[in-house]
């Protein structure tokens, strides 16, 4: 408020995280404007070697080469660790980098089809909403 007092009520926008996003990527950004930024879809999965190096790994790259023990997706793994997508990005092609986490990026045309779109839709349809009933609207 004006007066500097709190307005009343919860926060709308909570806490801010202890570390910015800049910070846990050095400044850098995932280059969408090259083309070069990995897709949500892309698969991520710890390798051998990454596995070997958790203990010498710091923060965000040990909780996302612990992460990726099991295939999935960077959009995946970034809701999973409260990660921004765009420092997930960053870090996991640092860690491909390092031969830490293998990456496989989809096939763009076979992603746009429409037969992988609707297996999608259907896939989100049978989630389970917060009350564990399967989601069927239209």
């Amino acid at each position: 408020m004006a007066d500097g007092t709190p307005p009343p009520g919860p926060d709308p926008v909570g806490p801010a995280p202890a570390v910015r996003p800049f910070l846990v990527t050095a400044g850098r950004v995932a280059d969408a404007a090259s083309g070069r930024s990995l897709p949500v879809e892309t698969q991520v999965v710890a390798t051998a070697a990454g596995l070997d190096a958790l203990d010498r790994l710091s923060f965000e790259r040990y909780d996302i080469v612990a992460a990726c023990r099991l295939p999935q997706s960077v959009a995946e793994l970034a809701a999973r660790l409260r990660l921004h997508l765009n420092v997930v990005r960053v870090l996991a092609e640092d860690l491909r980098d390092a031969g830490q986490l293998a990456v496989y990026v989809p096939d763009v045309h076979a992603t746009h089809a429409a037969s992988v779109l609707r297996r999608v839709i259907d896939g989100l349809r049978a989630v389970p909403d917060s009350r564990g009933v399967p989601s069927d609207t239209d």
